[in-house]
């Protein structure tokens, strides 16, 4: 994505680090350059916005609960595919998220009764 307007920091750039921005993972150096891009370019402060929202949600939504360590991986892979136009999600990236965690959650539900069940029986 690009505004088409020239910038000290590329479009495509600024959203490749994206949530590293939004998640506070890099430099104070490179944090800098991205706010000088969203005063300056209103379709990358939209995009910003918009994950940020997603983000918000994502945390308001499954914040409480223990998140699969591989989830975040997952979630960004699918997000990039989607970047290159690689694949067109049949959910939304917040929705296969939340149902991948949920079954991970029942897996382990299951898992449990498993061994108290096993547990019982001996």
């Amino acid at each position: 994505m690009s505004c088409g307007d020239p910038h000290e920091t590329d479009c495509s750039e600024v959203l490749d680090h994206l949530y590293e921005f939004l998640d506070r993972e890099m430099p104070e150096g490179e944090s800098t350059k991205l706010k000088e891009h969203f005063d300056e370019c209103s379709p990358c402060l939209e995009k910003y916005g918009l994950e940020q929202a997603v983000k918000k949600l994502v945390k308001r939504c499954c914040g409480h609960d223990d998140v699969p360590v591989d989830l975040r991986s997952k979630v960004m892979g699918r997000i990039e595919l989607i970047r290159a136009g690689e694949a067109v999600p049949e959910q939304t990236v917040l929705e296969q998220a939340v149902a991948e965690h949920r079954a991970a959650q029942e897996e382990k539900a299951a898992e449990a009764a498993r061994r108290a069940a096993e547990a019982t029986d001996a």
